[in-house]
């Protein structure tokens, strides 16, 4: 990771009964986001030993490429559908590389 970029860490928890619906609306995401101008990294994970937890791994330009990323029609859409299929609130951490 470059020290100038921004790291993100995003968690999301799905609904018992959404789990599949919520994976293939974050599966969606992966393209059109790792075409954005600014991403470096984005990749999605899934928990081995709870298969409601979804994980993504992010690495951006700079904060600007982030906040451009949150006004996609895609990432606004899955935020309009976010209410029905989690179970937590979207949990968005953002880091510096420190060594």
């Amino acid at each position: 990771m470059d020290p100038k970029s921004l790291g993100v860490v995003a968690r999301l928890k799905a609904r018992p009964d959404k789990v599949n619906e919520l994976r293939s609306l974050l599966f969606g995401l992966l393209a059109p986001t790792r075409r954005e101008p600014g991403c470096i990294r984005y990749e999605m994970l899934v928990n081995r030993k709870d298969p409601t937890e979804f994980t993504f791994i992010e690495e951006w330009q700079d904060e600007p490429a982030l906040e451009v990323h949150f006004g996609t029609d895609h990432i606004r859409y899955a935020l309009e559908r976010f209410p029905d299929l989690l179970a937590e609130e979207l949990d968005v951490r953002r880091y510096n590389l420190v060594g």
